[in-house]
């Protein structure tokens, strides 16, 4: 005889589904929460693992910042004494001038002039002295425009002596002071050329 089951079985194999269903969903959040919050460690640590980079990077950019101020510092102090050693080189290579245009003046002074004050300012000579004649005056100007080191004599002034008992004229007298080029290592070269 056939046996016949009257127990609700599809109500008992709903209730195993069911169960079945809820342990696959508590297992998916369980992983899924697992998941998530591995995520959060992975990033927390790659962010922290970063910001201690730019907590680094920082240290780094701050002592580098330091250095380039200290380097910019060295550049100053360095252009300032090539700025001085210019100038001590530029008045060393001046320093011969001077003699050279004092024996120039020597030379082109003629005779019955005698000068009382010579100025010189930049390039520019001024001159003042008391001459016989004028006409000595006039030599003397020519010899400034035949020599090396100075051209381009003009005169200022020419008055009589009024406190020389021997007469004479009181005269002032500017000249370009041309020199010689020793800029050149030490060679000697002319800037004005001397017809002769």
């Amino acid at each position: 005889m056939p046996r016949i089951n009257l127990l609700p079985w599809r109500e008992q194999e709903r209730k195993v589904r069911r169960r079945e269903f809820m342990v696959a969903a508590g297992g998916a959040v369980f992983a899924a929460a697992i998941f998530v919050l591995g995520g959060k460690l992975v990033y927390s640590s790659w962010t922290d693992s970063q910001n201690e980079k730019n907590t680094l990077l920082k240290k780094e950019i701050v002592k580098l910042d330091a250095q380039i101020a200290d380097i910019q510092d060295l550049e100053n102090r360095k252009q300032r004494l090539v700025a001085r050693m210019e100038i001590i080189e530029k008045l060393q290579r001046k320093r011969p001038e001077i003699v050279h245009l004092f024996d120039e003046i020597v030379k082109t002074v003629p005779e019955g002039i005698y000068l009382t004050e010579i100025k010189q300012t930049g390039n520019k000579l001024e001159i003042h002295g008391v001459a016989q004649s004028s006409t000595r005056v006039s030599t003397f100007m020519r010899n400034i425009d035949s020599s090396v080191w100075m051209d381009n004599p003009q005169l200022q002034v020419v008055e009589a002596a009024k406190d020389s008992a021997t007469g004479g004229s009181n005269f002032t007298l500017t000249s370009d002071v041309v020199g010689v080029d020793l800029e050149n290592g030490g060679e000697t070269t002319v800037k004005k050329v001397v017809a002769k």
